[in-house]
């Protein structure tokens, strides 16, 4: 989940050509637990997603759940970066045209419908951030094909996260992947790192050349959250302050993990028992 396209650096422990927090086995520690736990805010609503039910009505749900069961903290709720208004809700609620940021509301979900929810919790002071797509009854052959390319491409980024490698390889690996299938990258908005801090450098494009960009080192945390869209990647802010759709009303869709750098390759820390297994590689 990411609110501003201006990030402000994490405090540096080590640093990489920017100001990037390295975390200690005791700070990957809670970030497991607090990945694990945005995960299973997914998990949880599985059952409720369905036509006819409100995302206001899913916003109290996921915040009940994360208050009174994890005794954790939605991190959206009142987060308001520079030049926002307080952000007025628990979750993120982004249907069909919606690209992110979609504030829950009274309109019911109907057939046919795809929505993300995007879920960040605190725990102990530490943020687990991560989101999925939900087909709401029988979706379109367009729609689905959009979410299944969306969830290839996160992990197209993720397979190439290791120590050595650099930012730009996770854009590259992506872009390359969706556009030759003829849908487009969002530019505005990109992932980011994630600790004690909702949004922590470095910015984490999903477009990009190999070889460009930061190289990344163990114990680096980020997210990976790809928004692709069906039609153009131009975008449009509605009168909310927060919600943003495609400039062509065509669909677009979001998939989002946490992501650890470790000494040999990456681990996923936004992980549970419901949790999509990884596309296998092709």
């Amino acid at each position: 989940m990411i609110f501003s396209g201006t990030l402000k650096a994490a405090q540096p422990k080590n640093t990489n050509s920017m100001s990037v927090s390295i975390k200690t086995p005791q700070e990957i520690e809670k970030m497991r637990v607090a990945g694990r736990l945005a995960s299973e805010v997914l998990d949880y609503i599985v059952p409720f997603v369905k036509a006819g039910v409100t995302t206001n009505e899913l916003d109290r749900l996921c915040h009940d759940f994360i208050i009174n069961v994890q005794r954790a903290i939605p991190a959206p709720l009142n987060y308001a970066p520079h030049g926002h208004t307080p952000y007025p809700k628990s979750i993120c609620t982004s249907i069909n045209h919606q690209i992110c940021h979609g504030v829950p509301g009274d309109k019911a979900l109907k057939s046919g419908d795809i929505v993300n929810l995007d879920i960040t919790v605190i725990k102990d002071g530490y943020h687990g951030d991560s989101s999925r797509m939900f087909y709401i009854g029988e979706p379109s052959i367009q729609a689905r094909r959009l979410c299944e390319t969306t969830w290839q491409a996160l992990w197209r980024g993720i397979r190439v996260v290791k120590p050595g490698a650099h930012l730009g390889d996770i854009g590259h690996a992506i872009q390359s992947f969706v556009e030759p299938l003829g849908y487009s990258v969002v530019r505005e908005f990109c992932g980011h790192g994630i600790g004690r801090r909702f949004h922590e450098e470095p910015q984490v494009l999903h477009y990009g050349r190999p070889k460009t960009g930061i190289k990344l080192e163990a114990g680096m945390t980020f997210t990976i959250e790809p928004m692709i869209n069906a039609g153009k990647a131009a975008i449009k802010h509605l009168g909310d302050g927060w919600t943003v759709v495609t400039k062509d009303h065509s669909l677009s869709a979001q998939y989002e993990h946490t992501i650890l750098v470790t000494e040999t390759g990456f681990e996923v820390l936004t992980v549970s028992d419901g949790c999509p297994p990884p596309p296998s590689p092709r």
